[in-house]
């Protein structure tokens, strides 16, 4: 394509489910048609539409999951392709922390038994209400979360926030995470106290929540071996992903007194048996704060990475950010192979082009880098780059006005 046409032609976003306003208006339409039925887009905007069984076309450049988890999305195929997968950590996370207070509150205080006690009992009487709910009331004595230990395991954002209500609700925290951030640990309340390994914190904690990605070593993070250290009357509560508690073993769990309630966020028909289980329909993010904030910030991400092949917040590349120090700029995803710069630069030397600026990072088997010459990449430079062992895909972005 001219470059003429790359810097008019309008980026074509194809929007698979309804994204908030505010964020699809962090795309300007003089430069971005975002919407359904987009018949070879550039990037695709997400939020929990299945991806795995579509046919994703080779026009795409970026797929933009508004939300924390991507397990809709097919990464390892894309990251083949060299395409990032971008999503909005933390965005959301101030909605999940409110509702894992809910959750504990729901459980300590037994409020669904509580509730189901007044909807079909009391509603079912007629007359001595009053003798009815002082007698029927003692069956849901709770307890206070202030002075109560929670355990975390996971101390990312919704870790830290969660962490810091708790604090402040009087609780005593106790927290576990093997792979804090820098960022992290700067935000984490200095009263949590520090557990060596997810036993210790089953052990400890009078609640356990669990804030974690689902990925294979956090798949049945609790389970039916170490599900037994809880004290016994303890309550897990688990707004990560389903599949990080395996059922069965909290099922198990339950009959035997061992755990006294769980709360998920993710129903399956063996646990809505229970009536110690409380499952809510999936709704960490489901408020209008959370949905704005995720849209937001993916669509910020988007338009970063395909007006300036910058990343950010990308579940399968590198953090890669370089300021502009020339209007011709090339991006290339790799296999983190050696030599593969000096390749780079070979082709770009041959084809007379002078770099003003390049930065590469590398991120397990990825690698990305960007390059700002001095004057345009001809096709025949592109296609040199785009045909060096080991590249999966190579963009030429002039910079758009």
């Amino acid at each position: 394509m001219a470059e003429e046409d790359v810097e008019r032609r309008p980026f074509q976003v194809l929007v698979l489910n309804e994204i908030s306003p505010k964020g699809l208006a962090r795309l300007p339409p003089d430069r971005y048609f975002a919407g359904k039925g987009v018949p070879a887009p550039d990037a695709v905007l997400v939020r929990s539409a299945d991806m795995h069984g579509m046919e994703i076309p080779t026009s795409v450049r970026a797929i933009a999951r508004a939300g924390a988890g991507t397990n809709n999305i097919p990464v390892p195929a894309m990251s083949a392709r060299g395409v990032p997968v971008f999503n909005a950590p933390g965005a959301n996370a101030n909605a999940v922390k409110e509702l894992v207070l809910a959750g504990m509150l729901m459980a300590a205080r037994k409020l669904p038994g509580a509730m189901r006690f007044v909807a079909d009992e009391l509603g079912a009487m007629r007359g001595e209400l009053d003798k009815a709910v002082e007698q029927g009331k003692a069956a849901f004595n709770g307890f206070e979360l202030a002075g109560q230990t929670l355990g975390i395991v996971g101390l990312g954002k919704v870790g830290c926030l969660v962490a810091d209500a708790a604090i402040k609700l009087g609780m005593d925290v106790l927290g576990y995470d093997p792979d804090i951030t820098v960022d992290a640990a700067w935000s984490l309340p200095s009263q949590v106290r520090r557990a060596g390994s997810v036993s210790e914190v089953l052990r400890s904690g009078r609640f356990v929540t669990l804030h974690v990605p689902l990925v294979d070593a956090t798949r049945h993070l609790v389970n039916a071996d170490n599900i037994g250290l809880m004290p016994r009357g303890a309550v897990l509560l688990n707004f990560s992903r389903q599949g990080v508690v395996s059922d069965e073993a909290a099922l198990v769990a339950l009959e035997t007194g061992a755990l006294g309630s769980y709360v998920c966020d993710f129903p399956s028909a063996a646990l809505l048996k229970h009536e110690r289980v409380i499952c809510l329909p999936h709704l960490g993010a489901c408020t209008r704060e959370a949905e704005e904030n995720c849209a937001v910030m993916v669509a910020d991400q988007l338009r970063d990475f395909l007006e300036n092949g910058n990343i950010a917040n990308a579940v399968n590349f590198p953090a890669v950010g370089m300021a502009r120090e020339s209007a011709y700029r090339v991006a290339i995803a790799n296999a983190n192979v050696p030599n593969m710069l000096g390749q780079i630069s070979t082709a770009m030397a041959r084809a007379g082009l002078n770099i003003h600026n390049m930065v590469n990072k590398s991120r397990g088997d990825m690698a990305y880098t960007l390059v700002d010459v001095d004057s345009r990449a001809s096709e025949s430079l592109l296609a040199e780059l785009a045909g060096i062992e080991g590249v999966l895909s190579v963009r030429y972005l002039p910079a758009r006005g």
